[in-house]
């Protein structure tokens, strides 16, 4: 059975005609589904929840919505083993569906869902706050610049003018900038474990991204090496140059020409476990979940079959 989860609220409407299209494609096609509408911040993961523990075998759980909404449904599923999960991107950003080359055109992604067999399993990272409280990721994690603009783009009027022209991504490049010289650099010491584990200090940091697929904040590359199905998280960090120099960087940032360049640092690991000397705002695919100074973050491989 396939069981839709759907978000009105993406894309600035967009998500409504999308469902629409959906709809009817269902019925041409003589498909058998459900379908629940969200009706407040929360609900999809609810829904994910009791769809997740309903007793039938093959359960196929799409999401009609953005990055906030697939990060909701993400947290409500009880069991990725007894769910198969698609996506059909209505947001702004659509940084989970530009990992796994999901089209933004409707009718091509509902046929690429109904007509996966063995579909691809990918990796979901884990992230664990201070107090014990976990929240998983498909696309990335982070503290810092990334999380401040996360943050500050759930409400951005700016974001929400684009987003009728469609150019919602282009929100986050605009809230960076400003944010950039605005905000506060940290000290944070880093346990990057592997087999062995390495001790990092970043000085002056200004963000840190532990990247499950390659992109966010709507297209951009902060680890062009990640990849979904490797068991790793790849990091993106920027510390020890002053925020003059980082802005005149973002250029060879959103290029993803910035490995190897001063003030950067990226490297593939299984689990960070890293201390602040100060409250810093934690993001889980741009969805806000807390100012922490103790953060551990981990990989659980292979843990989601996607129908691509």
């Amino acid at each position: 059975m396939y069981y839709f989860i759907v978000n009105y609220t993406g894309g600035s409407g967009k998500a409504q005609r999308t469902w629409n299209r959906v709809h009817s494609l269902l019925k041409t096609k003589g498909i058998e589904y459900k379908a629940y509408v969200t009706k407040r911040p929360g609900h999809a993961r609810e829904l994910a929840k009791k769809i997740s523990g309903l007793p039938e075998k093959d359960k196929r759980l799409v999401v009609v919505g953005g990055d906030g909404t697939i990060n909701e449904v993400l947290n409500g599923i009880t069991d990725f083993s007894k769910v198969r999960f698609g996506v059909i991107p209505t947001g702004s950003g659509n940084d989970f569906a530009r990992g796994l080359s999901i089209p933004k055109e409707t009718d091509r992604a509902l046929d690429i869902i109904l007509s996966s067999v063995e579909g691809k399993n990918v990796d979901i990272g884990e992230v664990t706050k201070g107090n014990g409280e976990k929240r998983y990721f498909g696309i990335s994690s982070g503290i810092g610049l990334d999380a401040i603009v996360c943050k500050k783009n759930l409400d951005s009027k700016v974001k929400k003018i684009l987003n009728r022209f469609g150019m919602g991504s282009l929100s986050y490049i605009i809230l960076t900038i400003t944010t950039l010289f605005s905000m506060e650099t940290y000290d944070v010491r880093v346990k990057l474990i592997n087999t062995e584990t390495e001790d990092e200090h970043f000085e002056k940091l200004i963000f840190m991204a532990a990247m499950n697929f390659f992109a966010e904040g709507g297209g951009v590359p902060m680890n062009p090496n990640a990849q979904p199905d490797d068991g790793r998280l790849s990091i993106c960090a920027v510390s020890g140059i002053p925020k003059w120099r980082t802005f005149f960087k973002l250029p060879t940032l959103t290029k993803g020409k910035h490995e190897g360049k001063k003030g950067f640092t990226l490297k593939d690991v299984e689990k960070l476990v890293f201390d602040a000397d100060r409250p810093m705002v934690l993001h889980a695919d741009g969805e806000y979940i807390g100012d922490e100074t103790h953060i551990e973050m981990r990989v659980l491989n292979k843990a989601l079959n996607i129908l691509v």
